[in-house]
């Protein structure tokens, strides 16, 4: 019979395995996530290559929107982890979280176990709770990447994935305070198309012909794509692999969608439908946060525009205004915060949506104005009010500020950034100040009518060494008595946010009921350091939807013209100006001003030439033509000839991406001095020439020197040559008398010649050579052996040896000074910089394949009719391409300053490149009614919404 012991190890193991199993079948937190699931809409089976014009529809008249279905959601469970994060103070606005429109999402989501959001499962990581957005805290710097590193290129994804959950609404809008689109017939706005004319057979066929290359280079991008970035958001041109800056759900593709439609790819576009059916906008392995406004314009407006060119509801594309519903549904929650001001990066995995938060306190103009298109249109497309809430707020917070008395230094225009979160602290604190100092004030003059001086806290009796042990032991021992070592720590209750609750609420100095620590404010300037005031970069798109809201809402909502009136007005006065430069061209461009003091007073300037602002010219032309203000399309006309006149001046016919430029002094009288611009350019000018002087001088010194040491050598030369002859002639004399003592020698005395010769030969072949030293010049400082009276030579004679000796020796070699280092010149200095003649600077070189200048051309050519827009558009397609095509599509490049080969290529394709500029081009040369401007009105990504007629 076996013993027991011998297999107790075993019995225990089995014991232990079979508590653990026990204790995590009884563990309620290992539940599985519920995933809702949607069917797809139907593929379209009809296909055709040929040209699509949008869809004609019938009048939309603006309607009280029909009452929203509430689709069934399941409600994610909201229990939050205690955590250390400071909340935010919850105005009761509502007693339910329930909103009327409010739906769950149509996101098919793969179904598998998952853990719950405050779950930890083996192997998941989960990601951190979120800090809870400060109000004083820049929104960009939210630990957006914090969670897994971002895999840009490739196809490599982590092997999990988290999913977006629709979070607790902390801030919801009660029904009745839901801002409704305005209702009634569109008012009558006046014609922005020019009317043309019928055009004869040779304009058409050159019309045709560019249209046809420019769509040929349209598919050859859409197929690098395909090829070799399919549902990634963008490719690289030159390495031909996929790039995904943003969320990873395929830019790209969804940006492209009306290109396709417009220039008659059906076949392209009916695969990018289906592809676009199953994109997640619930997760991405590529960023813990949502780029909001990019997302907005590429995504959000990529849908509806591929929406509305196809028709619409009458169309048979009913999935793209689907998928838009389902995005938007994410991005509504940017929108939950005390004063419905929107996050701009939000953080959408669950575990960051457990608390409130606010908006930034450093957010971006351009990013918090361009949402309104999109919403407004969805909103009128669906029927939602709720969505074009989401947007009103916003515009009524900027109007607030564009009309409040000292919001702004330049009325009309907002400074690049504002504080967006609501919060005034400076106000909070100044008031905790005053409230801390007159209750001091009290406190002293209670104490003058004390007897005694009063005591301050002391601790209970007992209570000093119970501190002190709790103080020093975080936790005790032997509790129970039982002489065991027992561990016991001492933690104290928290509450779900890790904030300790005290009874009756925390009090002030002045012992009153303490107010929340924000102190509301509407949008304002952050408040620290200058503020900067223009159209280009981070404000433009702001501005550019004041007009195309108006015409999107038919009209019904006056405050989006106020708006726009006065902006330009802001422009011309304070921004405009001509540049100075060679030829005196008679264009406008649009400066950036700095403030530092919040007024106009002391404004100064930047006379920037960007890319980015030269969508400017199709803003005035636009929206001259709906407000009927013939000066502002003349200045738009100035304003999109400036940017042609850009592309048109530089080495590569493609104007950079930054730079600034001479302005003139006088508008109206403005020529072009070479000599004012290289002064400008070189401030050193001065200096430079004073250097170049000197350096001549100190040249022609150095010069002087050389030729001293030349001098010299050829005296030494000279006298080494003297020397040289006079020893050849000491040569022959002495053989001569040689050879005369020879002949004259008797001929008896030969023989004891003979051995006086050979006794001379003897000890001349045991004598050591003589030392050549030129220090040993006395006959008694040399060695015995060597001294010359023993080969009959005299000093004299063995002086004048030594003189020849040194003089044969090699002459040292000649070192010059160093030569004067010629600085550069005024002149080299100006050709050195590489710049056009009336440029001050280019700070960035690059083209990035931007639409902006052609966008404006565009403009032009619609509302003027004049072919000459269409010949400027032209040159600038012809070098554009020429610098940026490659084997698959087209890139950036660095610099458009150089020409050679263009070779210097960035390797990047932004999903603009399909969505924006190429359309821009086609559109140019597209007959009229093709996206008309008095049937359509494109965003800022130039996705054509419908206009209601």
């Amino acid at each position: 019979m076996p013993r027991l012991r011998r297999y107790r190890v075993f019995l225990i193991f089995a014991l232990i395995v079979i508590a653990l199993l026990y204790h995590v079948s009884k563990n309620s937190q290992w539940e599985r996530s519920q995933a809702v699931g949607f069917g797809k809409p139907t593929r379209p089976d009809s296909a055709h290559d040929t040209p699509q014009k949008p869809v004609k529809q019938e009048p939309i008249v603006h309607q009280p929107p029909k009452p929203a279905t509430t689709r069934p959601l399941k409600q994610a469970d909201t229990t939050t982890t205690p955590n250390n994060e400071p909340t935010i103070k919850i105005p009761k606005l509502k007693e339910t979280d329930e909103v009327e429109g409010a739906y769950g999402l149509p996101t098919k989501v793969k179904t598998k176990e998952a853990p719950s959001e405050t779950t930890t499962a083996a192997g998941v990581p989960v990601s951190k709770p979120g800090t809870g957005h400060h109000e004083n805290t820049k929104e960009d710097e939210s630990p957006r990447y914090a969670d897994w590193p971002r895999p840009q290129d490739g196809n490599h994804k982590p092997s999990s994935e988290e999913h977006w959950k629709k979070p607790h609404e902390f801030y919801p809008v009660p029904e009745e305070s839901v801002i409704a689109l305005p209702a009634g017939q569109a008012k009558s706005i006046p014609k922005v198309q020019y009317v043309f004319p019928a055009e004869s057979a040779a304009a058409k066929e050159k019309r045709e012909s560019r249209l046809l290359k420019i769509k040929a280079e349209t598919k050859r991008a859409w197929t690098g794509y395909k090829q070799f970035a399919w549902k990634h958001d963008e490719v690289k041109p030159i390495s031909k692999i996929p790039h995904d800056p943003f969320c990873g759900w395929a830019a790209t593709l969804v940006d492209a969608l009306d290109t396709l439609w417009i220039m008659g790819m059906k076949e392209e576009f009916d695969e990018a439908v289906e592809a676009v059916k199953e994109i997640d906008f619930t997760t991405t392995p590529y960023r813990s946060d949502i780029p909001v406004f990019e997302t907005i314009i590429r995504y959000l407006g990529g849908l509806i525009g591929a929406y509305d060119v196809t028709g619409g509801d009458k169309g048979n594309y009913k999935a793209l205004l689907d998928k838009a519903e389902e995005l938007a549904e994410i991005l509504m929650s940017v929108f939950d915060t005390p004063n419905r001001m929107p996050i701009l990066y939000y953080q959408w995995k669950p575990s960051y949506n457990e608390s409130p938060k606010r908006a930034s306190a450093n957010s971006g103009v351009a990013e918090m104005g361009s949402m309104s298109m999109e919403f407004t249109r969805l909103a009128q497309l669906t029927g939602k009010n709720r969505y074009y809430d989401a947007i009103a707020r916003i515009t009524n917070a900027l109007e607030d500020l564009q009309t409040r008395p000292g919001g702004t230094a330049i009325v009309g225009i907002f400074p690049q950034n504002i504080d967006a979160s609501g919060c005034n602290r400076t106000a909070a604190a100044e008031r905790k100040a005053k409230a801390a100092s007159e209750a001091a004030r009290k406190q002293a003059e209670a104490a003058k009518d004390l007897e005694e001086e009063p005591v301050g806290w002391q601790p209970a009796p007992g209570a000093e060494n119970d501190n002190h042990d709790r103080a020093s032991k975080p936790f005790s021992t032997d509790s129970d008595g039982d002489g065991k070592t027992d561990l016991v720590f001492d933690v104290k209750p928290a509450t779900s946010h890790g904030l300790q609750k005290r009874a009756g609420g925390s009090f002030t100095a002045a012992g009153e009921q303490e107010d929340p620590d924000c102190v509301p404010q509407g949008l304002t300037s952050p408040g620290y350091g200058m503020d900067s005031y223009s159209m280009g970069g981070s404000q433009d798109s702001a501005y550019e939807y004041f007009p195309k809201q108006y015409v999107l809402l038919g009209g019904l909502e006056p405050k989006y013209r106020a708006m726009h009136e006065k902006t330009v007005e802001g422009v011309k006065k304070y921004l405009l100006f001509r540049p100075e430069a060679e030829g005196d061209p008679d264009i406008l461009f649009s400066a950036k001003a700095f403030s530092s003091d919040g007024t106009d007073q002391k404004l100064t300037y930047e006379y920037e030439v960007t890319h980015l602002t030269c969508f400017l010219g199709g803003m005035f032309g636009l929206g001259g033509k709906i407000f009927e203000s013939n000066e502002d399309v003349e200045i738009g006309k100035r304003l999109a000839a400036g940017c042609a006149w850009a592309y048109e001046v530089m080495p590569t016919g493609i104007m950079p991406e930054y730079a600034q430029i001479m302005p003139c002094a006088n508008a109206t009288n403005c020529q072009f001095s070479r000599k004012k611009w290289e002064e400008k350019i070189d401030p050193s000018v001065e200096s430079r020439r004073k250097q170049v002087e000197d350096y001549y001088v100190r040249m022609e010194e150095w010069k002087k020197e050389v030729e001293e040491i030349k001098r010299k050598k050829a005296e030494m030369e000279r006298e080494h040559q003297e020397v040289e002859r006079k020893k050849k002639a000491e040569d022959e004399r002495r053989k001569a008398e040689e050879l005369e003592e020879q002949r004259l020698r008797p001929m008896n005395s030969t023989a004891t010649g003979q051995l006086e010769d050979a006794k001379d030969l003897k000890e001349k072949s045991v004598m050591p050579p003589p030392i050549a030293r030129r220090d040993h010049t006395d006959d008694d400082e040399l060695p015995k052996s060597g001294r010359t009276e023993r080969q009959g030579v005299s000093k004299s004679e063995t002086k004048q040896r030594q003189a020849v000796e040194d003089v044969q020796k090699p002459m040292v070699e000649l070192h010059f000074p160093p030569e004067p280092i010629k600085p550069i010149s005024h002149e080299d200095y100006v050709k050195s910089l590489n710049l056009v003649p009336g440029f001050t600077t280019i700070t960035d070189r690059r083209y990035i394949l931007r639409p902006e200048a052609i966008e404006s051309v565009w403009y032009m050519y619609r509302i003027t009719g004049d072919p000459v827009w269409q010949d400027r558009g032209w040159k600038m397609w012809e070098a554009v391409i020429r610098a940026t095509q490659t084997d698959i599509g087209h890139s950036a490049i660095y610099d458009v300053t150089k020409k050679d080969k263009y070779n210097d290529k960035t390797d990047s394709m932004e999903s603009f490149w399909l969505a924006e500029t190429l359309k821009y081009f086609y559109l140019l040369f597209s007959e009229p009614d093709v996206i008309s401007l008095d049937e359509w009105v494109l965003n800022t990504e130039a996705h054509p919404f419908r206009r209601p007629v």
